[in-house]
């Protein structure tokens, strides 16, 4: 390495102070414009995984326009590395084009209008495809298609076949638009006399000829030779501007359909589109009240022997954890209407153990009938009396159930609220599953009253929220986390994505420090672990073993267990997880938010593993401090054209090279400590210039040390790798930027820093090595400088007499105190190897440096 570096700083041709500056500023200009798409990007994957986690709403078409912006910010990265190595790393470029393909490809796939059919059969359809077919539609085919799961024959009317029949029929639409808009949303009498007008209106239109032959063809496919006598029930399945929207009981349904009354059930549910309640939830909910999105479900009606509903969660008792199965004899329209009091049972969505079963006494059940005119209704018939106090499922049909609705909500990602109905051979057939409604009251968890009770930290950042219990485990920077208990609080100085490993274990987690944008943030929503960052004084105050609540909703931490605060752990899921949008989104996420690339130093950090924009992102970034790093390996003695002597008071011949607002007057060949404006660099001097560093008289050199490095320099042990430099040092400068080389006798040590505003620019790299002593020595050295390092939070790796360190995404105070320290360290360890005679010497002389004794 060090012959390497002779290399580098041996005599070059001259260049003018305009090409050195060109190449100085390229460099630090692409490293700007890196960073700057690292920041835009980490905080798009940040409203990505809320909106994931149900904390943001995002339409549809913002989910495309979020998924090409990480795409554009990605690329950037890329190409602004790549013009800081002067090279384009072809490989890279390759992967993120065909990650950037796949993305493009979902994205392309179910646009709004891209279905022209009237019709499609269920066995075309899926989740996917709500914005053509409707919400209803979309999950019947996901259920079938995707899972596997019994549903019932028949097809889907498209969005466009609803839309095409109030704009076919001549005139219809342009006198519901004017009625429409004549509605003041604030007189009900109003808005139920324009309702009567146009459902007299959509009932007296004919349905267009062709539409009417595509739905008689469709019906005749579905049910083959059955399509004379099978009965159906047509059911609404709309979408809203926003994505698909239940509107639970505001639109019709019709039981009984049959072919001849299918146009009119038809008619009948567009109609319910303008129907009074519609309209005024519409009205109340800011929707467009002349919405035309609506398509039609046609499903076969199972004969039930009962029918009911089913809540993955319990729907009013948010904390409990149980599985809530309500049903009825026969059809199961009072279950879902609330008419009819169902039996009731409660199944542990842990174990799928029935905890409590509750046996109404039931007196009426719904059933179909035909009439004497051959039509189909619905009547309420008398429930024999040897049935009336029997469960209507079966233990077995129980747990089935519960099973199936737990699937879908693994599947969706969401909780489930299902219809399902037994059929005359007691088999389970499933009629529609939609997002449950959550109690709008439960929304937002005031923190409880606590009495007395203090927290012992408050005021953190609440990066995933949730709320957590547990003895405290600390882990310290690159700690193999392989074993982390289960249940266990994360205790970490610094958030850092390498704990990934064991964050699934964990019950919560506390940092002292850290970026709500970061890697490590990204990763605890995607886990869903309860996760406080910025604790100061977290892990001086918080003890191992210790058993602790994590207020992962208001950032505090309390000693012991605190059931007040307990009983929120299972939060509140968001609406909408069942909305193109979301659909959307969890179809192109695994192509963009997960992490795999933790650890620079395995094997597996490379381009080829990447297989996410996180990943790239995480891989680019790394490379650029590297390359950072390297600037002032280009600096020879012949660019002093382009750079300012430094005079003070520092034992260096030290010279700066000015990238853009670090200096008052960067075009004068000699300047002075009060002209810097560099904030990374001021600091650093102000280090090097503390009076308490500056040397009052000779130094005390360890006369055994001293006659060892006189030693190896004249029998020259210490060549190999340890060639002697030039003596000049450099500082390539800007407002917020800073590469400090320093080079002299046989030891260098560079210093890359950002230091700024935006938390997740900031970083120190800090690298040591050689000297003039004996090996043992200058190993010592690395070890010293390595102590007193990681006790600042540094994190350190040391190989032979080399040191690297990293300081990263810490406020700017934070990074400043660094460097004013780094800078007392560059003063004290000039001939430190001299003092490093044996092992005492390295923890005595580090103790000193931290209790702040220079002498």
């Amino acid at each position: 390495m060090f012959s390497k570096l002779k290399n580098i700083f041996a005599r070059s041709p001259k260049v003018s102070r305009v090409q050195a500056m060109d190449a100085f500023t390229k460099r630090y200009a692409s490293f700007k414009v890196l960073l700057q798409a690292n920041a835009d990007l980490a905080n798009l994957m940040a409203g990505l995984e809320a909106t994931l986690s149900g904390n943001r709403h995002l339409e549809t078409e913002e989910v495309r326009k979020e998924a090409r912006r990480a795409i554009f910010h990605c690329e950037n990265m890329v190409t602004a590395l790549g013009k800081m190595s002067n090279r384009h790393n072809t490989d890279l470029e390759n992967i993120v084009h065909s990650i950037a393909t796949r993305i493009e490809t979902e994205l392309k796939q179910h646009t709004r209008g891209d279905i022209t059919q009237f019709t499609l059969p269920l066995t075309e359809v899926d989740a996917s495809m709500a914005y053509s077919v409707g919400g209803k539609n979309a999950n019947l085919g996901e259920l079938s298609n995707m899972l596997d799961m019994p549903v019932p024959r028949g097809f889907a009317i498209t969005v466009r076949a609803g839309s095409y029949f109030l704009l076919r029929t001549s005139g219809l639409f342009k006198t519901l638009l004017s009625l429409l808009r004549s509605i003041d949303p604030e007189k009900p009498a109003e808005i139920r006399a324009v309702s009567r007008n146009i459902e007299k209106l959509v009932l007296q239109a004919p349905v267009p000829e062709d539409m009417a032959q595509a739905l008689f063809a469709e019906w005749d496919t579905a049910f083959g030779k059955d399509s004379a006598t099978v009965v159906t029930a047509l059911r609404s399945s709309a979408i809203a501007e926003d994505g698909i929207q239940s509107f639970a009981g505001q639109y019709r349904s019709i039981l009984g359909v049959t072919r001849q009354g299918l146009l009119t059930a038809f008619k009948k549910v567009v109609a319910s589109l303008f129907s009074p309640r519609a309209l005024t939830y519409r009205a109340e909910h800011g929707y467009a009240l002349d919405a035309t999105g609506m398509g039609l479900c046609c499903l076969e009606m199972v004969q039930a022997k009962a029918a009911g509903v089913v809540f993955s969660r319990h729907p009013v008792d948010l904390r409990s954890n149980a599985i809530v199965i309500n049903g009825l004899w026969g059809l199961g329209e009072s279950v879902v209407d609330g008419t009819g009091t169902p039996d009731q049972w409660l199944v542990s969505r842990a174990t799928r153990k029935i905890t409590k079963a509750t046996i109404a006494h039931k007196t009426v059940r719904l059933h179909l009938t035909r009439t004497d005119a051959d039509d189909v209704e619905s009547i309420l018939e008398q429930v024999p009396d040897t049935l009336a106090d029997v469960p209507c499922l079966s233990d077995e049909q129980v747990r089935r159930l519960a099973d199936m609705v737990m699937e879908l909500e693994e599947h969706y990602q969401y909780p489930q609220d299902m219809e399902w109905a037994i059929d005359e051979d007691d088999q389970i057939i499933l009629l529609q599953t939609r997002p449950m409604g959550m109690d709008n009251a439960a929304a937002e968890h005031a923190p409880p009253k606590l009495g007395g009770l203090r927290p012992l930290l408050a005021g953190g950042d609440v990066a995933a929220r949730g709320v957590g219990c547990g003895p405290i485990v600390p882990v310290g920077d690159g700690e193999d986390v392989t074993h982390f208990p289960e249940g266990a609080v994360m205790l970490l100085a610094h958030s850092s994505p390498n704990a990934m490993a064991a964050m699934r274990r964990a019950a919560a987690i506390v940092a002292e420090t850290g970026s709500l944008t970061g890697h490590m943030a990204s990763i605890c929503r995607e886990f869903a672990v309860p996760t406080v960052m910025n604790m100061p004084g977290a892990t001086s105050l918080l003890s191992p073993g210790q058993i602790v609540t994590v207020d992962a909703l208001s950032g505090r931490v309390f000693n012991g267990e605190v059931p007040e605060l307990l009983s929120l752990r299972l939060r509140r899921p968001q609406s909408g997880g069942n909305s193109p949008a979301m659909v959307l989104l969890r179809r192109i996420a695994p192509y963009i938010l997960p992490l795999h690339l933790v650890d620079p130093r395995a094997e597996t950090f490379t381009p080829r593993h990447c297989t996410s924009l996180h990943d790239i992102m995480r891989y680019v970034h790394e490379l650029s401090y590297v390359r950072m790093f390297q600037i002032s390996d280009s600096v020879t003695d012949n660019s002093a054209g382009v750079a300012c002597h430094l005079i003070c008071a520092v034992p260096l011949d030290l010279y700066v090279i000015d990238l853009g607002g670090g200096l008052r007057m960067p075009e004068k060949r000699e300047t002075y400590p009060e002209d810097v404006c560099s904030l990374p660099f001021k600091c650093v001097l102000d280090g090097m210039l503390n009076p308490a560093v500056q040397a009052r008289g000779p130094r005390p050199v360890n006369m055994r040390g001293f006659l060892s490095v006189m030693g190896q320099s004249v029998i020259g042990g210490n060549q190999e790798g340890c060639s002697r430099f030039g003596q000049h040092s450099y500082a390539i400068i800007s407002d917020r930027y800073l590469n400090f080389s320093s080079r002299v006798g046989y030891h260098y040590a560079i210093l890359d820093c950002w230091c700024g505003d935006t938390l997740n620019k900031n970083y120190i790299r800090f690298e040591f090595a050689g000297g003039a002593a004996a090996g043992t020595q200058r190993e010592r050295r690395v070890r010293c400088i390595g102590i007193i390092l990681h006790s600042l939070g540094f994190s350190v790796e040391i190989t032979g007499d080399r040191l690297r360190a990293r300081y990263q995404k810490y406020p700017r105070t934070e990074v400043c105190a660094r460097l004013d320290q780094l800078g007392r360290l560059l003063i004290m360890t000039r001939q430190m190897d001299m003092l490093m005679v044996d092992e005492e010497a390295v923890q005595a002389y580090a103790t000193k440096f931290l209790n702040g004794e220079y002498h």
